[in-house]
């Protein structure tokens, strides 16, 4: 499937999602996470779940980087292509955007080569890391601007479709997706 057909396939699919169903997928895919060798650096950026989405519920990750003393960074979109990226501290205030994605105020701004590890919204993925997101292009242009090296890992309520025809050179892929049922490495 092309990346429209798969944005209207997965959404409808999160659509008939329960609560209950959001809550129990979402703390698979962070015990999953867990289990992950990926603990031994400091810097993580993760995306703050939007709930009129049915997003997968990023608060049980937040929960496990935040007990590991980790640097949590957290974005806000700043442009039409740009998020800006900022430490997660105990006086960081946040406010809706017009997406309703919760976003820091302001903050203290962490620059994009500091990340190490990007957790990653999607709507569907394939066998050879390949996502499908809101068609913005905001995490690819922001994953262009991290070290090579950056972890990127999607996070995903289901699994990973054969293949998204019509990936392009300006779509960055996952290096892992992590599912309630598994963790694909790429």
């Amino acid at each position: 499937m092309n990346k429209i057909e798969l944005r209207k396939t997965y959404k409808n699919k999160r659509e008939s999602l329960s609560f209950n169903t959001i809550q129990s997928k979402s703390l698979k895919i962070s015990n999953h996470i867990l289990q992950m060798n990926i603990w031994s650096i400091s810097y993580y950026h993760i995306f703050l779940t939007i709930t009129e989405s049915k997003e997968i519920d990023t608060s049980y990750l937040l929960t496990l980087l935040q007990g590991k003393d980790k640097n949590v960074i957290i974005p806000k979109v700043v442009s039409e292509d740009e998020v800006q990226n900022y430490l997660l501290t105990d006086n960081t205030v946040f406010r809706k955007s017009k997406w309703n994605i919760p976003e820091p105020e302001d903050g203290i701004v962490i620059n994009d080569n500091q990340i190490e590890v990007v957790f990653v919204p999607l709507l569907a993925f394939d066998l050879s890391g390949n996502r499908v997101g809101y068609g913005k292009g905001f995490y690819d242009n922001f994953l262009k601007k991290c070290n090579p090296g950056v972890i990127k890992i999607g996070l995903s309520f289901f699994e990973a479709e054969e293949k998204i025809d019509g990936v392009s050179s300006n779509d960055i892929p996952l290096n892992y997706c992590v599912t309630p049922n598994k963790i694909y490495e790429f």
